[in-house]
Order: structure tokens, then C-alpha cells, then sequence
């Protein structure tokens, strides 16, 4: 951590979480309490049924369903105490970063775009949470997290299948953007058939062909107008995309440049996973660790926007 973050850890939150940690063992000490309790009453309700049909695994079903109940019941008093620990610490680690946190968008920023151009799974259900916005290298920025479930039928039963865990992110971007763009992940032998069917209201998007082969294996690309999309991807660009595929191994990132804001935008989509937590309720609350996970999230995530935003330097792109 830099000095910045050392010196908010020692005279901030360090102190603050050290002032929490009596209720955090109390809130503690309540879920297991609960837990246990509920376990052992459905345990007991489970015998006494079993006395009476023993073809059934009522013991078991019992145990189970009061286990869940006692979670529920007793982990209310650790949530409220996580979200408030959460809220805190993103908010200051936002400050140093002159940035503002929320711990949910008011709006998901441009979230049925997402969706328009494909760079985002269908879904039966979606949360959003965690919302950073501010500027770097001039250009306004947000990105927040979303987590889209499907809900799938197996036999007669159903289930929840997450599709999408990961930051969505929108960027004024500093050049002038003309018509849409959009940076998908390379299908491999269905290219043909996902061209098939890319369109933005009433305009085709066309499959646009690039020379960087290192690019075309990780993605394709679609767009309005075929000049203006190599416009938009330079060789600088598409080297740093390449390198963003590469340092964010297995987080399927996939963009796209949009004029219908009227400013111009870029739009990124990557599964990172679930970010920016407080860590667990079970562990003592004053150890630094907490902070700098949440740190290195963040960090990560403002690097991505800095890296694409920046001018062009001297040699890239060839």
C-alpha cells in the first residue's frame, strides 16, 4: 500500500474497526447460537415424526431446514454489521482515489445497452451493487458490479445458474466516437452464425475484419460502418486490449464504442467476480489484509480505464 493508504489505515480504520470488534463477536455468537438452536428444534420436531413414519428421513429434513432457519436468523445482526464495515471502507478508499462510492448504483449506467449489443448473457434475475464514479486522465467515468442469474429446469426441479458476476463500466471516451462498435469474445467456428444476428434497432452491425492477428484470436469484432470501427481500434488500442486479455486471464472481457450518448462512450464488460467485500465476520476486524483486498480490486479496475483511455505513446501499436 502507499503512503496515502497507510495513513488512512493507522488514523481511520484501524481504530474504527478495533471500536466494532466487541460487536462483531457479539453478532457472532448470535449466529452460532441460533444456528445451533434451530438445528437441534429441527432435529427434535424431525424424531418425533420419524417415530411415526419411518419410511421417511425426517430427522435429516429437520436438521436441514432448521440449520437454514437458524442462519437466516441469527446472521441479520452480522449482515447489517458487514454492509456497514463494506460502505465504510470502500468509501474512504474511494476518497483517497478521488472517486465516489455507493454501495448500489441509483441508475446501472447504460445497463439495457449492455444487453442491446450482446455483451451481456441473458438472465432471469439481476442485482447490482458496489458503485464507483469519478474521472482519470479527463474523462468521467462509473462501473459498478452486476450479478445476473438464469433460472434453469432440471427434471421437475429448478435452480440458479449465475451467468455474469463482474464490473460493468462506462468511459467517456476522449476521442470522438461515430457509430457503434462492438468487441465480442471470438466464438471460433460460430463467428458466422453470431453475425447473423447483431443488430441495434433498426442498423446491422457487420462482422469488421482486422490485421492484428494476435487480436482476432481473443476477439471479434462488429460494427455501424467499417471504416469508422478501425478508426475507433487502432493498433495502439487493440495492443492494449491485447494486454488487458492477458493480465485479466480468464475474465472474458468484451467492449464497445457507442455514439447514442450523444458524448461518445466506451462500454466494458469483465467477469472478475465478486469485488470490493470487507472479508469474513468470523476473523478480528483490524487486520489490514481487509483494506488492501479491497485496494487491490480497485486498483486493478482504474488501471483498466487508465490503460485505454490514455494517448497513444511513443512506438505502440508498431
Amino acid at each position: 500500500m502507499n503512503e496515502a493508504f497507510q495513513g488512512l489505515w493507522r488514523e481511520t480504520l484501524e481504530p474504527w474497526l478495533a471500536s466494532l470488534e466487541a460487536e462483531r463477536k457479539a453478532s457472532v455468537s448470535r449466529f452460532i447460537a441460533w444456528t445451533a438452536g434451530m438445528s437441534l428444534i429441527g432435529l427434535a420436531a424431525g424424531v418425533y415424526f420419524y417415530t411415526r413414519e419411518p419410511e421417511f428421513m425426517f430427522p435429516l429434513i429437520g436438521t436441514f431446514f432448521g440449520l437454514v432457519a437458524g442462519m437466516l436468523i441469527g446472521g441479520r445482526r452480522m449482515e447489517r454489521l458487514r454492509k456497514t464495515i463494506k460502505a465504510e471502507l470502500n468509501t474512504k478508499i474511494a476518497e483517497v482515489c478521488q472517486l465516489n462510492y455507493a454501495l448500489a448504483p441509483s441508475e446501472p449506467a447504460r445497463f439495457a445497452t449492455f444487453r442491446a449489443y450482446g455483451l451481456l448473457p441473458s438472465y432471469t434475475r439481476c442485482r447490482f451493487e458496489d458503485h464507483f464514479s469519478g474521472e482519470r486522465l479527463g474523462c468521467d467515468f462509473e462501473l459498478y458490479e452486476a450479478h445476473l442469474e438464469e433460472r434453469r429446469r432440471s427434471g421437475k426441479s429448478t435452480h440458479w445458474v449465475t451467468v455474469f458476476r463482474g464490473v460493468l463500466i462506462r468511459i467517456n471516451f476522449p476521442r470522438k466516437v461515430e457509430g457503434v462498435t462492438v468487441i465480442t469474445r471470438d466464438a471460433g467456428i460460430f463467428n458466422g452464425l453470431a453475425a447473423l444476428g447483431r443488430s441495434f434497432g433498426s442498423k446491422k452491425l457487420e462482422r469488421v475484419a482486422l490485421v492484428d492477428p494476435e487480436f482476432e484470436k481473443a476477439f471479434e469484432v462488429y460494427g455501424t460502418d467499417q471504416v469508422l470501427a478501425r478508426y475507433m481500434l487502432d493498433p495502439a488500442f487493440m495492443e492494449r486490449l491485447v494486454r488487458l486479455e492477458k493480465a485479466l486471464k480468464g475474465k472474458n472481457v468484451r467492449a464497445a464504442f457507442d455514439e447514442h450518448s450523444g458524448e461518445g462512450e466506451l462500454l466494458i464488460a469483465a467477469e472478475t467476480g465478486n469485488q470490493f467485500e470487507a472479508g469474513s465476520m468470523f476473523k478480528p476486524l483490524a487486520d489490514e489484509a481487509r483494506i488492501k483486498t479491497i485496494i487491490d480490486d480497485l486498483t486493478r479496475v482504474i488501471d483498466i480505464i487508465e490503460n485505454l483511455v490514455k494517448p497513444p505513446e511513443l512506438g505502440e501499436g508498431g
